[in-house]
Parts: C-alpha cells; sequence; structure tokens
C-alpha cells in the first residue's frame, strides 16, 4: 500500500507533464504543413508511428485510411509519423506509391520523444478532443477499435 501511494503521484506528474508537452507540439508534415495539438481541438488525434519496411504498419495502413475518410470532417484526424527510413526520399518515394489521405510526418528519436515512448513499430498514441493523452497502444491499431474505444469515451 505505501508503494502505490508514492507511485501514483509520481504517475500523475508523469502524465500530467506528458499532457503539457503534447499540447504544445508541433509536426511539419510532407507537405510543408504544421500540425499543432491545439489545432485539433474539439477532435480525438491519433498520432500512429509507422515505417515504409514494417509489415504490421504496412498491414493498419488501410484501417487508419478508413478510419481518416470516415471521420475528418467530423471528430477524428490521424497524424502519421514515419520513422527508421534511410533518407526522406524513401518515405517520399513510399507516399507516391501508396497515398495516404491524412497527414504524414517524416519523424525521428527528437519528434517521437515529444509524444511518448517508440519501442516498437507501429506505435498509437491517443489524444481525447481536448489535447489530453488518453491511450497508446504498442503493435498494430484498427479502426474498428479506435472507433469503439471513442464511442465509448465521448463526452462532447
Amino acid at each position: 500500500m505505501i508503494k502505490l501511494k508514492r507511485i501514483f503521484p509520481a504517475a500523475c506528474l508523469l502524465l500530467f507533464a506528458l499532457n503539457a508537452v503534447s499540447s504544445e507540439l508541433a509536426l511539419k508534415d510532407t507537405q510543408g504543413r504544421v500540425h499543432h495539438l491545439t489545432d485539433y481541438r474539439g477532435k480525438w488525434v491519433l498520432v500512429n508511428f509507422w515505417a515504409t519496411w514494417c509489415a504490421p504498419c504496412l498491414e493498419e495502413l488501410p484501417d487508419l485510411a478508413a478510419l481518416y475518410n470516415a471521420h475528418k470532417d467530423t471528430d477524428l484526424t490521424v497524424i502519421g509519423i514515419a520513422m527508421e527510413y534511410p533518407s526522406p526520399q524513401v518515405v517520399l518515394d513510399f507516399l507516391k506509391a501508396h497515398p495516404l489521405p491524412y497527414p504524414v510526418v517524416l519523424g525521428d528519436h527528437k519528434i517521437a520523444k515529444q509524444i511518448g515512448e517508440v519501442q516498437a513499430l507501429p506505435t498509437s498514441y491517443l489524444f481525447d478532443q481536448t489535447g489530453n493523452l488518453v491511450s497508446s497502444q504498442s503493435g498494430s491499431v484498427t479502426r474498428d477499435s479506435v472507433e469503439k474505444y471513442i464511442s465509448s469515451r465521448k463526452f462532447f
């Protein structure tokens, strides 16, 4: 019981610090547009870390595209962050061959650190309509799993 009393405040501080950092988040996509988490107030924001060489990442891209297309004008957006590429051109060529409807950022560990720990690809972070981090998942996500999660947590 004593350990929980010590750990809980630390966990709360960590979550508060992560949310403070994420609210200042600025991501420049491959089209040159800068995305701030605050730009999406009133919408859920799914930030997905992926790589062009990652098979599970590539498998989830169609679901993320469908999720984005179904919700972009209402209550959710998706931002992809490409990681671990030998050169930016590799990602740009991939996007030319396999266009994604949502913004894609050329990521690195400095960008990832703004959001959270990325130990595996894919990794996704979900922010609620007020910009608070509410969920993260290492491994693939599906349109269905995200839609079920947000429908169970709607408060607007």
